[in-house]
């Protein structure tokens, strides 16, 4: 099973405001730009499944729109979570361990997950299952807020498999996790 992440992240790291506040990454000059490197369409088309905390999925249902049509998402809590009626047979919900969570989507047919949410992302990290890495860094410094990678995480060693830069500041890197030290 192949675990990847696909996210932004502000130059000093974070990935919102310390309330959860994203809305930073919504500057006009963001959209009118284009992106070079792997693009979020190019990316969620090889993904067969989303996996993400109930912090992010409750952040996505304010937006207004579901972002993730078409694709199934795997909503991890032990407490459990509301869905929305339109949300029925599009969303489930899901607890217990990463490795416990990646091996029961296996036996339902998934391939590829999207792993997505700062502490989602950091569990599936830590317990060395996450494949792929990339990261768009976006030009702001926030100072604060909720970072992508906490302090205490295991050592681990990337390889570079792209860096790219576009016109309205963002890079984007895009990492291989080769192993955990």
């Amino acid at each position: 099973m192949k675990c990847s992440v696909y996210i932004a992240a502000s130059v000093d790291g974070f990935i919102a405001r310390p309330d959860g506040d994203i809305e930073w990454l919504h500057h006009p000059d963001y959209a009118e730009a284009k992106l070079n490197g792997l693009s979020y369409d190019d990316f969620i088309s090889t993904v067969d499944g989303i996996v993400m905390g109930r912090y992010t999925f409750e952040k996505a249902l304010s937006f207004g729109f579901w972002p993730y049509e078409g694709k199934p998402v795997i909503v991890l809590s032990s407490r459990g979570v509301a869905i929305p009626g339109e949300l029925e047979g599009k969303v489930s919900l899901c607890s217990g361990s990463p490795d416990e969570i990646v091996e029961k989507l296996g036996t339902q047919g998934f391939n590829h997950l999207y792993i997505d949410g700062g502490i989602t992302i950091q569990r599936f990290l830590n317990t060395g299952l996450i494949n792929e890495l990339t990261i768009t860094r976006i030009p702001i410094l926030l100072g604060r807020g909720i970072p992508l990678f906490h302090h205490g995480e295991k050592e681990q060693t990337l390889r570079l498999i792209s860096a790219d830069v576009s016109e309205n500041g963002f890079v984007q890197e895009r990492y291989e996790v080769l192993r955990r030290i």
